[in-house]
């Protein structure tokens, strides 16, 4: 009968206890947080209090014991407030870059070459029809694997790749293109050899390659030009892919190609880089990535 009450007693103590420990503690990193000049401003408020309400001595009492907290533990307890905080925001940088990283991820899983299948058929046609040039294009799918695979595999999805071997990897795909579509399509390269060392995310130049050719020169009976050329223009690398196709509808919905473009620049650079589609007086189409320019990975 009588544990109860005892036991309620008893609990009430350790949840005061605990609230005025709460509450020191708060108090003690006020302290240490505080500058002098808001302190001398608190100290003077509690004076004029104390006076007023003929609490003088407290009043007095306060202002000694926060000095001498102040000036004997109040570096250590900043100092430690101050490495907790950077833990903290260390921890926070630290889940940030990993939920980029997921997002990197995921945006290049979806970037993978489709053309696959189509290629392997193709070879498979050829090999009764033409050996010679189905042993080309086996040859220019096995480049392009070779190139496009380790981009892929990319860690985070991250840059980890440059305008050269970007390049490098467009002649591998667009030489399968052209065993595709013959002579209907015509390829341009524009890129001068020095910006090859420049930093480029893996699998975006293909895809506005893949997205020209699809909505640009295949639905034209005739085909077309494919160009692709990259310069710096104040301090940004520029690299267009420009076609002479059917052209596009800047007023309509994007695809999942170039919406995959614009989401993965925003998580790479912010607001520092951008696509830009243009319709060329001439007709066609040309898509523009712009982003910060830098001569090699580690400038």
């Amino acid at each position: 009968m009588m544990a109860t009450p005892i036991n309620r007693a008893l609990d009430f103590v350790r949840e005061a206890v605990g609230e005025a420990s709460a509450l020191w503690w708060s108090f003690f990193d006020w302290l240490a947080l505080v500058e002098w000049r808001k302190l001398y401003v608190t100290w003077f408020l509690v004076f004029v209090f104390g006076v007023s309400f003929q609490l003088t001595e407290p009043a007095v009492w306060f202002i000694l014991i926060s000095f001498g907290v102040k000036v004997l533990a109040g570096g250590k307890r900043r100092a430690e407030l101050t490495a907790r905080e950077a833990a903290d925001k260390a921890n926070v940088a630290t889940l940030e870059r990993r939920l980029m990283e997921a997002q990197m991820a995921t945006l290049q899983a979806q970037v993978e070459p489709h053309f696959l299948f189509n290629t392997l058929a193709l070879i498979g046609q050829l090999i009764e029809t033409d050996p010679k040039e189905a042993a080309r294009v086996h040859a220019h799918l096995i480049e392009y694997l070779r190139s496009s695979l380790p981009q892929m595999r990319t860690k985070g999805g991250g840059i980890g790749g440059t305008l050269g071997k970007q390049v490098e990897l467009s002649r591998a795909y667009l030489a399968i293109m052209q065993a595709r579509m013959k002579e209907r399509l015509q390829v341009r390269f524009e890129v001068p050899d020095f910006l090859g060392s420049s930093p480029f995310p893996p699998m975006m130049l293909q895809t506005l390659i893949e997205n020209s050719i699809k909505h640009g020169l295949e639905p034209k009976v005739t085909g077309g030009t494919i160009t692709v050329r990259a310069h710096v223009e104040v301090a940004t690398l520029h690299v267009d892919v420009c076609d002479d196709g059917v052209g596009i509808d800047l007023h309509a919905d994007e695809g999942v190609g170039l919406a995959n473009i614009r989401e993965r620049l925003a998580l790479l650079y912010g607001k520092d880089a951008e696509l830009v589609i243009e319709t060329p007086p001439g007709g066609g189409a040309c898509a523009s990535i712009r982003l910060p320019y830098r001569m090699t990975e580690f400038d």
